[in-house]
């Protein structure tokens, strides 16, 4: 492949984008469960201590970072 045809590509194919996409979700979603009502002086919330808060939301938006490092090294095997 000469100079000419590896400036016309991009280094991304829309796999990536499509990968990159997923793990922004994912991110997201576990951001959106981690939220909800949290304690205040005069109120206790034993929800903050919840499963959901505590360990599936973090998990989620562990898996997604580590999907999105994993959609930017992507590359697609060629013959």
């Amino acid at each position: 492949m000469n100079k000419e045809e590896q400036n016309g590509r991009f280094a991304f194919t829309r796999t990536n984008y499509i990968l990159f996409i997923i793990g922004l979700v994912a991110i997201a979603l576990g951001f959106i469960l981690m939220s909800g009502p949290s304690s205040s002086l005069t109120h206790f919330e034993p929800d903050i201590f919840s499963f959901r808060r505590i360990k599936l939301a973090p998990s989620i938006s562990f898996l997604g970072y580590v999907f999105l490092i994993f959609s930017i090294l992507y590359k697609k095997k060629t013959k």
